[in-house]
């Protein structure tokens, strides 16, 4: 026997050995290999899992991010490297703040309740109905906002409609909200009432899209194209499909594609030069807060925001090998 081999070999542990040593259930260590989150090291000859002493503290870690409410997909992408810790712990704290907010309404409707006399469940449900913002509301909040701001300025009338066509459909028009994503509007109607806001969204340049980029459809026809997008991302969403798969990434492609013309290519150096200059003035703090909000209040649109990171990524690393 080789004792200094022995020595030198890293100590490897059992699924049940680790299960005891960090207090998790032997079917969630199981199911993290199988979705590729926290792999073993190795595994016995009889096909055993093996797990070394980083690989426990992978484990520990992810439950640590589970504790704090990080999402499997966040968790993947920040042990991969995909997404900066610094990142990941803004958004985390965003959504937190959020979900802080929702509680803290939802105490102040209770205790309200509490305080009537008689039906309370009656009180209950008029309150709630009181501080809820419905579909009307919040599109003539939007209609009056667009307006105010003359947001549209040198936009052809029929493609003023499509250029809120995601906000629209996914966040104003939404029927039911939870209490998370009443707090979140809450938040964007400040933001959005922001006079920083207004200038940072105009300066992102609506008419670009029109003049410079020239999609090849009619606004009637890229509405259609989009909702089918839309129709397959929303799909990608319920299957838990991740923002880097082959599925999502397909979508990304199609829905970049729309803002082509003709002769253009979404690989056509020219056209990519512009969209990414372009996607460069998207961003601010207050345009990012605003995404982040938006991401809560539809999970389709984060699974979008979060493929598109991943696309434009993989496109840059093919154009710049």
């Amino acid at each position: 026997m080789n004792l200094e081999a022995d020595f030198l070999q890293e100590r490897t542990y059992s699924i049940g050995e680790v299960a005891k040593m960090i207090g998790a259930k032997v079917r969630t260590i199981r199911y993290y290999d199988e979705i590729g989150l926290v792999r073993p090291a190795s595994h016995t000859e009889g096909g055993h899992r093996l797990y070394t002493a980083e690989d426990i503290w992978r484990l520990e870690l992810t439950a640590t991010l589970r504790y704090l409410d990080f999402s499997i997909e966040e968790i993947s992408r920040l042990l991969s490297g995909a997404l900066s810790v610094e990142k990941a712990l803004d958004w985390q704290i965003e959504s937190l703040s959020i979900q802080a907010s929702a509680l803290g309404n939802m105490i102040s409707i209770l205790q309200q309740a509490k305080r009537q006399q008689g039906d309370s469940m009656r009180h209950l449900y008029d309150f709630v109905q009181a501080k809820a913002s419905h579909v009307d509301q919040r599109k003539q909040f939007i209609a009056d906002k667009v307006a105010a701001s003359d947001l549209f300025e040198g936009v052809p009338a029929e493609w003023q409609s499509p250029m809120l066509h995601y906000f629209n459909k996914y966040i104003v028009g939404q029927e039911k909200t939870t209490a998370q994503q009443r707090a979140a509007w809450n938040e964007l109607q400040e933001i959005i009432n922001d006079p920083q806001y207004i200038k940072d969204t105009k300066n992102t340049n609506f008419a670009f899209f029109i003049q410079e980029l020239q999609p090849r459809y009619d606004a009637d026809t890229w509405i259609k194209k989009l909702d089918h997008i839309y129709a397959r991302l929303s799909q990608a969403w319920e299957a838990k499909r991740s923002p880097d798969s082959p599925e999502v990434q397909s979508i990304i492609e199609e829905s970049v594609s729309l803002y082509a013309n003709a002769e253009q290519t979404i690989y056509n150096a020219d056209f990519l030069k512009s969209y990414f200059e372009h996607a460069e003035q998207t961003r601010s703090p207050l345009i990012e807060r605003v995404n982040r909000l938006c991401a809560i209040m539809s999970p389709q649109l984060n699974l979008l925001s979060e493929g598109n990171i991943v696309y434009f990524q993989n496109l840059q690393r093919k154009l710049n090998p």
